[in-house]
């Protein structure tokens, strides 16, 4: 089982309320490695390392389960999924054939608030990037905005089925992991990515907008890939 290194053991817990730092932390122990798959996150340990009560780590925990980087198993507790490179294949060829053509659908019926909502959600990511390197919480507030532009944008298709196969088959927790192993310079590819998808929605060019969301994803599987095989 994973534990907290000792060189590392937080500071008193401040400004943010207790349950986002429980959150922030082992989150980011799972993206560092620190918690590896299939270890156990254990409350009880949690709570006495970071002195806080049990409660904001049984609900912080509760929240990872739900993004999918733990899952609970029944009279164990909860435990770090599991995430290989086979996994990533599979799901970056389901995603390189239903984005685009969620994105192509979405070209036909963009409606201008929605379209309003996702500029705005592309100009806070690209924002954020300048403030990656001072600020640490900067990348996983881009992940969270970066979940919510696709999840948008893939409702823009008003195709429900295919909304709903997409939500099943990219967890938000695939997305946030890419977003955790980018550089400044493949964080600032992704937005222009971004810019562009919705440059081609505005225009209601589906070809362009299918190539344009073909060539984010394959860039973010070939990083993707080629992390997991450095792990």
């Amino acid at each position: 089982m994973c534990c907290f290194r000792t060189d590392e053991r937080p500071k008193a817990l401040t400004k943010k309320t207790a349950v986002q730092q429980v959150y922030g932390l082992i989150k980011n122990r799972i993206l560092d490695g620190t918690y590896e798959a299939y270890s156990f996150v254990r409350e009880a340990a949690v709570a006495k390392e970071l002195d806080v009560s049990r409660t904001p780590v049984r609900e912080a925990l509760r929240e990872l389960i739900s993004e999918g980087w733990l899952e609970a198993i029944p009279h164990a507790g909860a435990r770090v999924v599991a995430w290989t490179e086979n996994d990533a294949r599979e799901v970056f060829e389901i995603r390189l054939v239903l984005e685009p053509m969620a994105v192509a659908a979405a070209a036909k019926n963009m409606n201008p608030e929605r379209l309003e909502e996702l500029k705005l959600l592309a100009t806070e990511m690209e924002d954020l990037v300048d403030h990656v390197p001072t600020d640490e919480d900067a990348r996983n507030r881009i992940a969270a905005l970066n979940y919510e532009f696709h999840r948008k944008l893939i409702e823009s298709s008003k195709n429900q089925r295919l909304t709903l196969l997409l939500g099943n088959i990219v967890p938000n927790s695939v997305i946030r992991r890419n977003i955790g192993q980018y550089n400044l310079e493949h964080l600032r590819r992704s937005m222009q990515h971004h810019t562009e998808i919705l440059q081609a929605v505005a225009a209601g060019n589906v070809a362009w907008a299918e190539n344009i969301m073909r060539t984010h994803l394959l860039a973010a599987r070939e990083l993707h890939l080629h992390f997991l095989k450095e792990e």
